[in-house]
């Protein structure tokens, strides 16, 4: 049984309890190994479990600046671990990309069971618009990987790990699901047909899919309007636009000031397959490249055309959320080397920002103020303080036992409010924003190629059906 000073080390440290709380939420034991059994494929289970192996991964990213070896020794010692380290290794390199999938899909599901109630202040989604459930689609490569494999020794240039496809849930600010190639040099638009069903499933309503101009293609577009859905990306040229003589273009500002023109038409050449009639938004920016968006929402009186930029601005959201689990969430430290253990580090991560989310939620909620202006950054160093503090006082063996499990997304929600509404540091105050200069371009680095391409190289056959 646990001590009177573990009670009392645990009850001084609340970020930490809430977040081990809401990680035995989402991934008890249980749930863990159902999703292994569903998702497994040829591999197995011995010494290491899944949730053994999660376990590991989640201290090496929480308490151990990203470092695996530290972490597994760590394991080996605490009795947690019965196998050598290079065992763990193994065991990450072969995970089925599904299974990557399926942890961060079906963990957000349980994320969003338990969060905080939000105010219409921190929904980022204009209330023209609030009718769907925006969707940001982008992708992410894993960089940086480290060349431990044999083949990839002495190999000049930097190595690509898999790439995903991410769905940002905006008005959550939760990644919902990922569609993986394990090759990083895949193009975005070809996991769009893998990701779209994942986010159907489990999101209901009428979804508006917001995209870059990567997705401007009629493929897309009729990919993102099926069941009822909608769409708004970034023009590209590349599809011809064809203006209705018979509509005028409309002009007009948006919310700072800046001169747009709104022209209806169609997409795609007459006669092709899959052409569409849009409405076309062109904003000038005489220091930028000009914003030129496409969207089914033809409508401009009910869906509003400065209301169409600002929700594309907000799209920027996913490329914060990839700068941080680069950064702050461990991304930039990759434990495995191989395209399978690199893609479920990037579903680790994605995973570990929504549990952050949810912290400063309810955080924000027991203050009475906006979460956009709590940092996730600061607020995530104090957490992992915590963590480490409490695995410093206390034995994993008693961490568990005073953790006690809840059955219901109510009771948890209980907790986390208990644990977190009275919660506050100066120092997770948000910096106010800077206005800064556009950086200058850069010319494309192309001195890189992808791990996948280096363990499969093209044969003759398939060099052949590309040419």
């Amino acid at each position: 049984m646990p001590s009177d000073f573990d009670c009392t080390v645990l009850s001084r440290l609340p970020l930490a309890e809430a977040v081990l709380s809401l990680w035995q939420w989402i991934c008890h034991d249980d749930h863990l190994a159902d999703l292994y059994d569903r998702h497994r494929g040829q591999t197995y289970e011995k010494k290491i479990s899944f949730s053994l192996l999660t376990q590991l991964i989640r201290d090496a990213l929480l308490e151990h600046q990203g470092s695996g070896h530290q972490s597994f020794s760590h394991g080996r010692e605490d009795g947690i671990l019965d196998a050598a380290l290079s065992s763990v290794y193994d065991k990450l390199a072969r995970l089925p990309i599904p299974l990557s999938e399926a942890f961060l899909a079906e963990g957000a599901d349980r994320l969003r069971q338990v969060l905080p109630e939000s105010t219409p202040g921190d929904n980022p989604v204009p209330a023209s618009l609030r009718e769907f459930e925006v969707v940001v689609v982008d992708g992410k490569v894993v960089k940086g990987v480290p060349k431990r494999l044999k083949p990839a020794r002495g190999l000049k240039g930097g190595l690509l790990g898999g790439k995903g496809l991410a769905a940002l849930h905006l008005s959550s600010g939760l990644v919902l699901a990922l569609a993986t190639d394990p090759d990083g040099e895949a193009n975005d638009a070809k996991l769009v047909p893998a990701l779209l069903p994942q986010v159907r499933e489990r999101l209901p309503g009428v979804r508006l899919w917001v995209g870059d101009r990567q997705f401007c293609d009629l493929k897309q577009g009729a990919a993102f309007t099926a069941e009822g859905d909608h769409f708004l990306v970034r023009y590209h040229p590349k599809v011809h636009f064809h203006a209705d003589p018979e509509r005028p273009s409309v002009v007009g500002q948006d919310a700072r000031g800046r001169a747009y023109r709104e022209e209806w038409g169609w997409l795609g050449a007459e006669g092709s397959k899959g052409r569409r009639y849009v409405r076309r938004v062109k904003l000038s920016r005489p220091d930028e490249e000009d914003i030129i968006l496409v969207t089914d929402l033809v409508d401009a009186e009910r869906y509003p055309a400065a209301d169409l930029l600002e929700l594309y601005l907000a799209r920027w959201g996913v490329e914060r959320v990839f700068q941080q689990i680069t950064e702050v969430f461990g991304l930039s430290r990759l434990i495995g080397t191989t395209p399978e253990g690199t893609l479920f580090q990037l579903s680790f991560c994605l995973l570990l920002y929504g549990m952050i989310q949810v912290v400063r939620g309810y955080v924000a909620k027991g203050q009475e103020r906006k979460a956009e202006t709590i940092s996730s950054e600061l607020l995530f160093v104090d957490v992992k303080k915590q963590l480490v503090a409490l695995h410093e006082l206390v034995e994993a063996s008693q961490i568990t036992v005073l953790l006690r499990p809840v059955s219901t997304a109510e009771e948890m929600r209980g907790r986390l409010g208990r644990l977190l509404g009275g919660q506050w540091s100066e120092c997770w105050r948000k910096a106010p924003k800077r206005k800064s200069k556009p950086p200058a371009a850069k010319k494309a680095n192309r001195d890189h190629t992808s791990v996948f391409r280096i363990l499969h190289p093209p044969t003759a056959k398939s060099k052949k059906k590309n040419a």
